[in-house]
């Protein structure tokens, strides 16, 4: 899931990687249209696995900080409505998620986005935000005789 969800600079939301051409990528609008259109090179795009939130300590992904606000929403759609919220109210509620947050680095546009996009995501039906390990992976021993 990690790799395939993207943001790309420029346009609102998340989108799905569906496939990919010689120059582009086939992308699906994570929105209630789903429209299917092409991101090409020119475009910034990103995958949520390669996105990180500054701390006072080191860099926390992306996805580590969205299970937490998956933990505090008990899996339920953000509690605080981003766009009549003011700054106090995002700094604190996101001192909630991720305590450590670099205040002077994490914007609150940077939070507002955050929250948009664990809403989409929770909307999609997308809550598996930890790579799981299978039972095998990480297995070193083995226990034939």
């Amino acid at each position: 899931m990690q790799q395939t969800i993207l943001a790309i600079s420029g346009r609102p939301g998340l989108y799905k990687l569906v496939s990919r051409g010689n120059n582009n990528l086939i992308v699906e609008a994570l929105d209630a249209t789903h429209r299917r259109q092409p991101a090409f090179a020119t475009d910034r795009i990103t995958s949520l696995a390669d996105i990180a939130m500054f701390t006072d300590d080191e860099d926390v992904p992306l996805m580590d900080v969205l299970e937490s606000l998956k933990t505090l929403e008990e899996g339920k759609k953000a509690s605080l409505d981003i766009k009549k919220a003011n700054a106090q109210q995002l700094q604190d509620y996101f001192a909630q998620v991720l305590p450590n947050f670099d205040r002077d680095r994490v914007h609150n546009s940077d939070i507002k986005k955050l929250i948009q996009w664990y809403n989409i995501l929770i909307d999609n039906g997308i809550t598996d935000f930890k790579e799981e390990l299978s039972p095998t992976e990480g297995d070193n021993v083995d226990d034939r005789q």
